[in-house]
């Protein structure tokens, strides 16, 4: 796709102020433009500050190379072999610096650190930039340096290509995202087919920005991804992993989950998972899924965080008990029983989605611990109380108890022992009767011979 004559919106017709941008961002453009490089704020945060929203992030793009970035930032940290990146890293953030990419096959070499302005020429050894791809045509490497325009082309959505430029305060549209922004449309730059094979993460990408931002997908775009979802699993499992976490905790999770259904996507996602949803147990289709990912929405709406631990237990909850109810049938104890459920889980998953096995451990607490919960006030009630993940376990029984409308006793207590243990423990305990101290009965003392005298 060539990039339409950029236009160019002034800071009088945009409300982006420098004001509502991280400080650091702000140093960081002015450091890269002060020594003679352009440098724009790009994608999401521009993004959302012209739709009024909060930005999770401040991403820059600039012509300067990943090795001139490291060597004028102290606090810099090169990443990445697919694709070259800064991480600048401050007290309370991490703001991500790119160098403009093109989408040629070819590009020049370049020098590996060239000089600042006023620096001593380094060494000549030379990387060059590369563009690699597998024979379907997914991105495996994509290093080569271009211009601002090639930048916004080889972007995923036109939304995402909008740059603030620090040097005038000007908003640069390459691609024509002002118009899909205010139209509330999803769609991608260039063919589908291509991006989308390019890299199947965008697919993921524009669902989630549909649900997040309350858009519409464009309609080429989306029966593109209705035609290529089965490709998803072609991307990397803990790549994968980090998606849905960025899916289910934005705050728009279960408008994310239908979405997901319709697309097609959900399948090569969650394969197993997704036969057992297409079944009805006891007659009942499942709900549960969609409910707790209300709940979530609800938590992270009103400025809570959800731990992913807690995210996969409440989301996979009913399948997991399911599961251990099987094993516990076979004779398992009810903990191993947990432990073979959740163990069979992380193995379905592992092809698509590579949870990672400290997360399975604390899915499993989180199971594990509804058994012990049931033990009111059972041993030792404040040393299970005290461990990490108890407030995890409680916030699933509560969850439980709403859907079920069972267990409101056994809930009302831990909540009570969680604010005041000591008294609940009293009452919980029949008081011990006092003990009589028996009085030591004196030995009579033995005479020289033995004999009790």
């Amino acid at each position: 796709m060539q990039p339409f004559r950029p236009v160019i919106i002034p800071r009088a017709e945009h409300p982006i102020s420098r004001r509502l941008l991280s400080p650091n961002a702000v140093k960081v453009l002015y450091r890269l433009r002060d020594n003679g490089f352009t440098a724009y704020l790009v994608g999401g945060g521009v993004r959302d500050l012209l739709l009024g929203r909060e930005p999770k992030d401040f991403d820059i793009v600039t012509d300067a190379t990943p090795g001139q970035i490291k060597r004028l930032f102290r606090n810099c940290r090169l990443i990445g072999r697919r694709f070259r990146l800064a991480h600048l890293h401050f007290h309370d953030e991490i703001i991500e610096v790119a160098t403009f990419r093109s989408a040629a096959q070819d590009g020049p070499a370049e020098t590996e650190e060239p000089a600042l302005p006023g620096e001593p020429e380094p060494g000549t050894r030379t990387r060059p930039p590369r563009l690699l791809k597998s024979e379907d045509g997914m991105v495996l490497r994509d290093n080569i340096f271009g211009t601002p325009a090639e930048d916004a082309v080889r972007r995923d959505f036109t939304v995402n290509a909008l740059c603030y430029d620090i040097a005038d305060f000007s908003i640069i549209d390459y691609v024509g995202g002002m118009e899909d922004l205010k139209r509330g449309v999803v769609r991608t730059i260039g063919d589908p087919e291509i991006r989308f094979t390019e890299d199947p993460v965008r697919m993921i990408r524009a669902v989630r920005f549909a649900a997040m931002l309350g858009f519409l997908v464009e309609d080429t775009t989306w029966r593109t991804i209705l035609e290529l979802s089965p490709i998803i699993s072609k991307a990397a499992p803990p790549r994968l992993y980090e998606e849905i976490l960025k899916l289910f905790l934005l705050g728009a999770g279960e408008k994310t989950y239908q979405l997901l259904r319709q697309s097609g996507l959900f399948t090569p996602l969650f394969p197993h998972f997704n036969d057992w949803l297409s079944r009805e147990t006891d007659g009942f289709p499942h709900t549960w899924v969609s409910q707790a990912l209300d709940r979530i929405d609800s938590r992270i709406q009103e400025g809570e965080k959800v731990s992913p631990q807690l995210l996969f237990a409440l989301t996979f909850g009913q399948y997991l008990q399911e599961k251990a109810d099987g094993f516990r049938e076979t004779g398992a104890p009810p903990q191993q029983a947990v432990n073979m459920a959740v163990a069979e889980f992380m193995g379905e998953l592992a092809p698509t989605v590579l949870v990672p096995n400290r997360v399975g451990m604390l899915i499993r607490d989180i199971l594990a611990g509804q058994h012990r919960l049931q033990k009111i006030p059972g041993r030792h009630p404040e040393t299970f109380a005290g461990r990490a993940g108890f407030s995890d376990a409680l916030d699933y029984l509560r969850f439980s108890c709403d859907v079920s409308g069972k267990q409101g006793k056994t809930l009302a207590w831990w909540e009570k022992f969680a604010e005041e243990p000591g008294l609940l423990q009293s009452e919980a305990r029949p008081a011990e009767p006092a003990r009589r101290h028996k009085r030591r009965r004196r030995r009579r003392g033995k005479g020289p011979t033995g004999e009790s005298g």
